[in-house]
């Protein structure tokens, strides 16, 4: 299923968003976790926008804003209107045997597995260009969801002091790899780009992914709290 957002013009607009999303949201609902975490990418990224951290600033903005303009037209929908890979987390955002980890993770596996690589695509075709002038950024901004990403795993698992709880968390969290997903982003945004000319299979693929990254995103979900 495509779910379109409404218009976000640029990298700055997402931000604000994405902070008028957190102000709005209880500390600990799902998606507000994994909010704090993409707004603080965002932040970043915008920042290395602004220093020219980026070989190609323009490609950046643009890839990071139609990336991010997929995520905000999936919260904003409702679990029955967002894509597959969305759903998980928007039907389990309020479930107390759930803990903030797997939210910000199954988060990030609907965003990194599923939109990313549509994002892609989206940047491809508004800039006019071919896919593979977007990689090496795309290769920076994965180096930045992996230190956010590094980040979030000290922040929110559980001390020493409760590894009998954490034992299921920590190896659930350890069975999803961010490196993995990013690679199969990219994977995945050649074939759809291969596939742009063929509608009917363009929308197949597309929709096969969703549903595999939502299957994911229900297993890291699952009640760990007794």
């Amino acid at each position: 299923m495509t779910t379109r957002a409404r218009e976000v013009n640029d990298v700055d607009d997402v931000v604000a968003r994405m902070r008028a999303l957190d102000a709005a949201l209880p500390p600990r609902d799902g998606v507000a976790v994994f909010n704090r975490v993409y707004l603080t990418v965002t932040e970043e990224l915008r920042h290395r926008i602004a220093t020219r951290a980026f070989a190609d600033p323009a490609g950046a903005a643009e890839l990071g804003t139609r990336f991010a303009a997929r995520y905000l037209a999936a919260v904003t929908a409702g679990p029955r209107d967002a894509p597959a890979c969305w759903r998980p987390l928007l039907q389990l955002r309020h479930h107390r045997g759930v803990r903030p980890l797997q939210f910000a993770l199954a988060g990030i596996n609907a965003h990194v597995g599923h939109d990313l690589a549509l994002a892609v695509v989206d940047a491809a075709r508004a800039l006019d260009r071919e896919p593979p002038s977007l990689e090496r950024d795309f290769d920076r901004v994965g180096e930045l969801l992996t230190a956010i990403e590094e980040r979030v795993r000290e922040e929110l698992m559980p001390g020493p002091d409760l590894l009998d709880v954490a034992d299921p968390l920590t190896h659930l969290a350890g069975a999803w790899s961010l490196e993995r997903a990013r690679d199969a982003a990219w994977a995945g945004a050649r074939v759809l780009w291969s596939l742009r000319g063929l509608p009917e299979m363009y929308e197949e693929f597309t929709e096969k992914l969703d549903t595999g990254v939502g299957l994911i995103g229900r297993f890291l979900l699952t009640p760990l709290d007794r």
